[in-house]
C-alpha cells in the first residue's frame, strides 16, 4: 500500500484544514554545513509512513492538513524573503496554526515579519529553540545569515522581555554582551536542563508568557543532541534528547496561545544515518498535531 504526504489526514481544501504547511527550501545563509534547502522535501517523504498517531498513542484522524507547497526559489534574496512573507502571511490570515519548514534559520526573518503583521495590536511573543542564541548583528558581513534571525526579531517585532530561547550552548562574544545587556531575556541553557531537569523549563517558559496573545515557536533541529539529529550544519555537542524536546513541546502547546511554528537547519544530505534528523523534525510535527483535535 502506498501512501501520499500526509496520508489520509491530507486535504486539498484549506477551508477543511486545521493545519497549513509552507516548505522554504533555502540554506543560502548557512555558514558552515548547507543542504537544509532539502528539508521540505524530506521532511514530507516521512509523513507517508507515519499514520495520525502521536507517540503517546494518541490519534488524530479527524485532523486535516493542507500543504501549500514551497516557496518558488529565487536567486534574488531579498524578492525571496519578500515571497516568504507574502506567502507566510497569506497562511497565518486564514486563522488556522501554520507550519513551516526550512530551510536554514535565516528563513525566520521574513516569516517573523508576516506573524508580527498579521497579530499587529497583539501581545505576541518568541520561543526560540536552538544550540545558538542567533543574536548577532551581522554575520560574515551579512545582516541576513543564518546567525541573526533572533537578532532581527528583537530589532523590528518584540523586546528582549518578548523572547525566551531553549537549549543554548554555543556562543558569540556580542551574544553574551547582549545577554548581559538585557537580563529579562529568559535563557534556558542546556545545561540548565541538564542539572534542573525539561520539567523546570516548561514552568519557567509558561509563567514567562502568561497574558500572551499569540506566540511563534522557532525550532532550529541543532538544539538536539547530534546523537539525535546528526544532519544538521552546525552540531553542538551537549544538547537535548528527543523525548526531552517532545515533552517540552508538548506542555507548551497544552498551556499556551502558540499559532505558528518552523522547524529550520534540518540537513537531509548530513544525515547520513537512515535520515533521522528529518525524522525527529516529523516527530515533533505529529506531536503538535495532536494538540490541534477538535
Amino acid at each position: 500500500m502506498s501512501f501520499s504526504t500526509w496520508r489520509e489526514i491530507r486535504t486539498d481544501k484549506i477551508q477543511q484544514a486545521d493545519m497549513c504547511v509552507l516548505g522554504i527550501p533555502f540554506d543560502g545563509a548557512a555558514s558552515v554545513g548547507k543542504g537544509a534547502a532539502h528539508a521540505p522535501e524530506a521532511i514530507r517523504k516521512c509523513t507517508e509512513v507515519l499514520p495520525p498517531v502521536n507517540s503517546a498513542g494518541q490519534r488524530f484522524p479527524e485532523i486535516r492538513v493542507f500543504d501549500q507547497g514551497d516557496v518558488e526559489f529565487s536567486l534574488n534574496w531579498e524578492a525571496f524573503f519578500k515571497r516568504t512573507e507574502e506567502e507566510a502571511a497569506q497562511l497565518l490570515r486564514s486563522g488556522k496554526f501554520c507550519m513551516f519548514i526550512g530551510g536554514d534559520h535565516s528563513v525566520t526573518i521574513p516569516l517573523a515579519k508576516a506573524f508580527a503583521s498579521c497579530y499587529e495590536g497583539k501581545k505576541i511573543g518568541v520561543i526560540h529553540f536552538d544550540s545558538h542564541p542567533d543574536l548577532c548583528d551581522e554575520y560574515e558581513d551579512s545582516p541576513w545569515s543564518h546567525a541573526c534571525p533572533l537578532k532581527r526579531v528583537l530589532d523590528d517585532h518584540i523586546s528582549p522581555r518578548d523572547l525566551a530561547q531553549v537549549g543554548i550552548r554555543s556562543y558569540e562574544s556580542e551574544e553574551i554582551d547582549l545577554y548581559e545587556a538585557h537580563p529579562e531575556l529568559l535563557v534556558i541553557k542546556a545545561h540548565d536542563i541538564f542539572k534542573e531537569g525539561y520539567q523546570k523549563a516548561i514552568d519557567r517558559l509558561i509563567a514567562n508568557f502568561q497574558g500572551y496573545d499569540a506566540i511563534y515557536i522557532t525550532l532550529d533541529i541543532d538544539v538536539l543532541d547530534p546523537a539525535f539529529a546528526p544532519g544538521t550544519g552546525t552540531p553542538e555537542a551537549g544538547g537535548l534528547s528527543s523525548r526531552e524536546l517532545m515533552e517540552i513541546i508538548n506542555q507548551l502547546f497544552a498551556r499556551l496561545p502558540i499559532r505558528a511554528m518552523d522547524i529550520v537547519e534540518v540537513s537531509p544530505p548530513l544525515d547520513t544515518v537512515n535520515q533521522i534528523t528529518s525524522w525527529a523534525a516529523v516527530k515533533v510535527i505529529y506531536e503538535v498535531l495532536a494538540h490541534l483535535k477538535k
